[in-house]
């Protein structure tokens, strides 16, 4: 893939698409650390893997892929978003967005925004106190911070107005990176429109019963 292409509208759509799905792919990992928590047994499980993620210097390796993917799909967003509106300088009077896509569609930079305010106050969180630990050469419990930031109701709050902001971006975004990488087929697209609304719903409900849980002291 070259540079040239990359520089064109195709080109920025398809490394749009392609950082996408990487993204989708960190969150199957992500959650399925997460859902550890649900086997009540103290977090010893959850531990283990959170400490193996933190100290594996292949997974530190791919952290950083994981950045610069996260970073490069921003940068595409904001680049993609600021051409259509360059192209369109003047909005269409007389059509109705809403007859020919869902509002979650049209709102794509809102909901990027929203998470983008998210993965900053979930890094501070977490992220941070762990790469100081790992640093220090010093054990840290996750489980037991987990347990304590999501103590506090308006915390829970923020993470389920994030984790609702994910379910939109992902139902659009989901089959909207096959789209970007051209893979349309009128036999392969309805279905994976289905598997996107389903990762999605799945994935999100997963994330937001974790605080919900642990702030209601269901998960021990």
């Amino acid at each position: 893939m070259s540079t040239g292409f990359l520089k064109t509208s195709v080109g920025k759509k398809v490394l749009m698409g392609l950082t996408g799905l990487f993204l989708v792919s960190f969150l199957v990992v992500h959650v399925s650390l997460n859902a550890t928590i649900f086997m009540m047994d103290g977090g010893q499980t959850f531990n283990s893997g959170a400490d193996f993620m933190a100290h594996n210097p292949v997974i530190r390796i791919v952290e950083i892929v994981l950045f610069a993917g996260l970073i490069i799909h921003i940068l595409q967003a904001l680049t993609l978003t600021l051409a259509n509106k360059k192209a369109r300088p003047v909005a269409y009077a007389k059509i109705d967005g809403a007859a020919n896509s869902s509002w979650y569609s049209r709102s794509m930079g809102i909901l990027g925004s929203l998470l983008l305010l998210f993965l900053v106050t979930h890094l501070s969180h977490f992220w941070i106190d762990t790469k100081i630990a790992v640093f220090k050469h010093q054990e840290h419990n996750t489980y037991l911070e987990m347990k304590e930031v999501f103590s506090h109701w308006y915390v829970v709050l923020i993470y389920l107005v994030g984790v609702i902001a994910l379910c939109y971006h992902l139902l659009h975004g989901f089959q909207s990176a096959f789209q970007s990488l051209g893979l349309n087929h009128k036999k392969y697209t309805p279905l994976i429109k289905k598997v996107g609304v389903w990762f999605s719903i799945i994935v999100c409900l997963l994330f937001a019963a974790m605080p919900v849980c642990m702030f209601l002291n269901i998960v021990q």
